[in-house]
């Protein structure tokens, strides 16, 4: 899709912490989306991925300078827009070895994504990869209640240590550039235990 006056993230955050947007007279999104799903005997395999270029055409960065309250623009032109990995891939495998019980394995990768609408790799978050495991068991029950499951799922079972997310913001003080980048860690290995009750 080609965009006129998109609004975009800028990478930065206001005074509440919320995300600040702009507009960028020329960009465009483009790109595939991919689905696969195949069923086995005792399970099943799910595969989804977006691959995908997100442009801005001509982006003027303007930094602000501290020391004489101007801003100063810095010519860009063709860079990536904030936030948008050029690939986002998942992966399910299922395995049922009897009829209650299901064991699933969960994967998930986003490639690098950059902070702001600069496309410089000291602004950017680093492509990683997410694991989750996850069993469940259902319960043979009465009359009253249809099913009874209990699941227990484990994310980020292999303990790796990323940020999916964060923002920056650059200035000019005392006469050189400063950019300030921070980041939202993920949670490292967590558990969740769930009980499905179906009347």
């Amino acid at each position: 899709m080609r965009y006129k006056d998109q609004l975009v993230l800028t990478g930065k955050v206001n005074d509440v912490g919320a995300y600040t947007r702009t507009n960028i007279p020329n960009s465009y999104r483009a790109g595939a989306e991919l689905e696969l799903n195949y069923r086995y005997k005792k399970g099943n395999i799910r595969y989804s991925g977006a691959f995908s270029q997100n442009r801005l055409l001509d982006f003027t960065e303007y930094i602000d300078n501290y020391d004489d309250g101007t801003q100063q623009a810095i010519v860009r032109g063709n860079t990536a827009i904030a936030f948008s990995p050029k690939f986002v891939q998942f992966l399910s495998v299922s395995y049922q070895p009897v009829r209650q019980l299901e064991l699933e394995w969960m994967a998930k990768h986003v490639s690098r994504q950059y902070l702001d609408n600069s496309e410089l790799r000291s602004r950017s978050l680093d492509p990683y990869i997410n694991n989750d495991v996850r069993a469940s068991y259902l319960f043979s029950v009465g009359k009253v209640l249809k099913e009874v499951r209990l699941a227990l799922q484990v994310n980020n079972v292999l303990n790796s240590q990323y940020e999916p997310n964060g923002y920056t913001f650059s200035y000019i003080a005392g006469g050189s550039l400063s950019t300030e980048n921070y980041y939202y860690p993920m949670a490292g290995r967590n558990f969740m235990l769930a009980l499905n009750i179906k009347l």
